[in-house]
């Protein structure tokens, strides 16, 4: 019994040491750019790299099955490991702008072996209250997320190079501790072979569809606010000259109470149901998406963390809860598949939107931008509102 109570715990740690791989570059950014020559839209590609590497990570591991015809804590340790080689390439000291983005697409390719198999082995562990569970280990994803905000203040007082070996270090951690301390869980169905047609098929399901473009609409919006965090908070220090952000140490806050919202949310879904709660959730966070260009002419910056801060908790708050209907509306063998292919899509979503939102930021400084991201919730809200209960 207490080692069972043990192993979401021992998740959640293991999953938020090994997601700090995943913006560990963001965090010595002004470092990469002063060592190695690089200029400031560095910044971009950099990020960029690690979500393609991502991307194409999670389509391969789809298509082969590989966190369900194979021990899905063997397949995170190993992951963790070569994840964390990849990103302390980030130090060699020949680094040049190709070589880090290869050393970062990497490491996002191996991050598919990580995000998506650690929710593949909670929903191994914990098929009642998974939404509950799911919402304890995105609520560690969003952390970790949000860490290298907090790493751009520690690098003052360490060296980079340490801080990058340190996150290197954790998801190290990370991997060890999910493959001594958690075993295959007692819902796990092993899948006997490989099938390249899951990836297709399991779309013919409508509960696993509508969830999954619940969970879509949610990603458009999801990753270009955290990287309009810092933008965002910068504008109205310009609009409102008197007022000062500590802008890293804000962004680390805005971004990382969101884990408390995917808690509060796991929470609230036993009260009032897993759909219930996730369409509310994005439906709060459409009504910040258009009320945005409004919050910059507000003359108080506690209303405008405020707001921030409450934007930060509904806009993830929903993430576990679409990741517990893919779970729940698959077939058990095929669990691992079904959330890697979710995740793939979502992901590749998020660089469509990121990259919009850049290009028009080019040429307008209008605060209107971020109404665009309402659309995502807009249809993600249509998804969930067809037919009947998931």
């Amino acid at each position: 019994m207490n080692q069972h109570k043990l192993i979401l715990p021992t998740i959640v740690i293991s999953q938020f040491c090994c997601t700090t791989l995943w913006f560990a570059s963001n965090g010595v950014m002004p470092n990469l750019i002063a060592n190695f020559n690089l200029t400031e839209a560095a910044l971009g590609t950099i990020t960029i790299s690690v979500q393609f590497g991502f991307i194409i990570g999670t389509l391969l591991f789809a298509i082969l099955n590989i966190a369900d015809r194979f021990s899905p804590a063997k397949v995170f340790l190993i992951c963790a490991i070569i994840g964390a080689i990849f990103n302390a390439g980030l130090i060699w000291d020949d680094n040049t702008l190709e070589s880090i983005l290869i050393f970062r697409f990497l490491t996002g390719f191996f991050l598919a072996g990580i995000y998506p198999v650690g929710m593949k082995i909670a929903a191994d562990h914990f098929e009642k209250g998974l939404g509950k569970s799911l919402g304890f280990l995105v609520g560690a994803l969003v952390i970790g997320t949000a860490f290298p905000h907090l790493l751009k203040d520690l690098t003052e007082a360490f060296n980079w190079s340490s801080v990058v070996l340190l996150t290197s270090f954790f998801a190290l951690l990370g991997g060890i501790l999910m493959f001594v301390y958690v075993p295959n869980g007692p819902y796990r169905k092993h899948s006997q072979k490989l099938d390249l047609s899951v990836f297709f098929s399991v779309f013919k399901n409508h509960d696993f569809r509508s969830a999954s473009f619940g969970y879509f609409g949610h990603m458009w919006e999801l990753y270009t606010f955290w990287a309009f965090v810092p933008l965002i908070l910068k504008t109205y220090t310009i609009e409102h000259s008197q007022v000062e952000f500590n802008i890293p140490l804000m962004s680390f806050f805005i971004i990382g109470i969101g884990g408390l919202g995917c808690i509060l949310g796991g929470y609230l879904s036993e009260i009032f149901g897993i759909k219930r709660t996730a369409t509310i959730a994005l439906l709060l966070s459409f009504g910040c998406c258009l009320f945005s260009p409004f919050i910059f002419s507000t003359s108080s910056p506690a209303f405008f963390i405020s707001f921030l801060l409450f934007w930060g908790i509904v806009v993830i708050a929903d993430s576990p809860l679409f990741s517990t209907l893919v779970a729940q509306n698959t077939a058990p063998e095929i669990k691992g598949t079904a959330l890697t292919i979710v995740n793939c899509i979502g992901f590749s979503i998020t660089i469509i939107s990121i990259q919009l939102l850049n290009g028009i930021s080019d040429w307008t400084d209008s605060n209107y931008i971020y109404t665009l991201l309402a659309l995502g919730p807009f249809l993600g809200l249509i998804a969930l509102r067809d037919r009947n209960k998931l």
